[in-house]
């Protein structure tokens, strides 16, 4: 049984800047922190509530191509088996601690090396990710192309333990207009947006991606499901890769209030990445490859909320693409979560305590 440990900061919007203590008692810690998250009330509804409880459903998904660009344009795609992971939150003012667990691995004796642990922060002008993701050797062939006349249909769905990826990495990102777009009314369930409204962003981040691939084991597999002697690029002939990726990013979300209590948030990110990537090639070639250039990356997140203050529930989805591509070498990764969840909020803050 796989046990997954998931911790979400949703930091929740104060209670605006009004107070009975003057402005100028307030320490500078607690002013800087009010004025992360200070809103517009005219168009966000604070959080009522100090307490949350919650039941989240988490589905990941993990792909990753590899191709030697050249005369054959020889390519393989891999994706692990995905998780489905289920679980309860708690939650206090704007901490969710979580504990879930993988459906797929619940079995007796079964046994995974797969290791997750997300961290989110939403707040009113910032927000940050960080993520840690070990997928294991789980994988298997999602398409094989190898540039020849060659039917590799036979090698689709086939299991590979070749390959074994690892990726480290963060975001971090500032909303312009935080003061009438709620990132958190989306994603934290902190907030309510009152009124559709949208926001550009900016941001910077980091990614380190490592992949150990058994380029012979492949070759192998190849020759023996096809009946035919294939030699695979020398493009894709190494055994380790290193992606360090450090990127600037732009982009724009939108909260749609389509209705009473529900809100629907599109948001897309893209950035320019400068990344530098080290190789060790087979032991008959231990000079290896070593280059760095810029691409494109991208960062999508979608959210369907329907919040009354009290009771909420929805979905939401984070995907995340990186792109690297070379003369010589080609790699795609994309990797992904979708979140379903319901909860109850429950004693109420401050000044909304009478109205409860």
């Amino acid at each position: 049984m796989l046990v997954m440990l998931t911790v979400s900061l949703g930091v929740m919007a104060s209670d605006s800047l009004r107070t009975e203590q003057p402005e100028k008692e307030l320490s500078w810690l607690r002013r800087t922190i009010r004025g992360f998250s200070y809103i517009d009330e005219n168009y966000v509804e604070p959080q009522h509530y100090n307490w949350s409880v919650m039941a989240q459903a988490t589905y990941t998904y993990d792909y990753y191509r590899l191709s030697a660009v050249g005369d054959n344009s020889q390519s393989v795609s891999f994706a692990p088996t995905p998780s489905f992971k289920v679980g309860p939150y708690f939650g206090w003012r704007w901490v969710f601690l979580g504990y879930t667990f993988d459906l797929r691995k619940i079995e007796i004796g079964a046994k995974s090396q797969r290791q997750e642990f997300d961290i989110s922060i939403y707040a009113a002008q910032i927000g940050a990710d960080f993520y840690y993701r070990r997928t294991g050797s789980n994988y298997k062939i999602k398409n094989v192309k190898m540039g020849y006349d060659i039917d590799t249909k036979v090698l689709e769905g086939l299991p590979f333990d070749g390959i074994n990826v690892g990726i480290t990495g963060f975001n971090v990102y500032y909303i312009f207009n935080h003061q009438r777009f709620s990132y958190p009314a989306a994603f934290a369930q902190s907030t309510c947006q009152k009124i559709s409204c949208g926001s550009w962003m900016a941001g910077f981040g980091y990614l380190r991606n490592s992949i150990d691939f058994d380029h012979e084991k492949l070759e192998a597999l190849v020759n023996e499901h096809t009946q035919q002697e294939v030699r695979l690029d020398s493009g894709l002939m190494f055994s380790n890769v290193k992606y360090t990726d450090v990127n600037l990013s732009a982009g724009y979300a939108y909260n749609w209030v389509f209705a009473k209590n529900w809100l629907f948030c599109s948001s897309l990110s893209l950035a320019l990445a400068y990344k530098k990537t080290k190789g060790e090639v087979n032991k008959n070639n231990v000079l290896g490859f070593d280059f760095g250039n810029f691409n494109i990356d991208g960062i999508g997140r979608f959210g369907l909320v329907w919040n009354n203050t009290m009771w909420y529930a929805g979905a939401s989805a984070i995907v995340r693409a990186y792109n690297y591509k070379k003369s010589r070498f080609a790699a795609n990764n994309i990797f992904g979560s979708l979140n379903f969840y319901v909860g109850y909020n429950f004693g109420p803050r401050g000044r909304y305590k009478k109205k409860k």
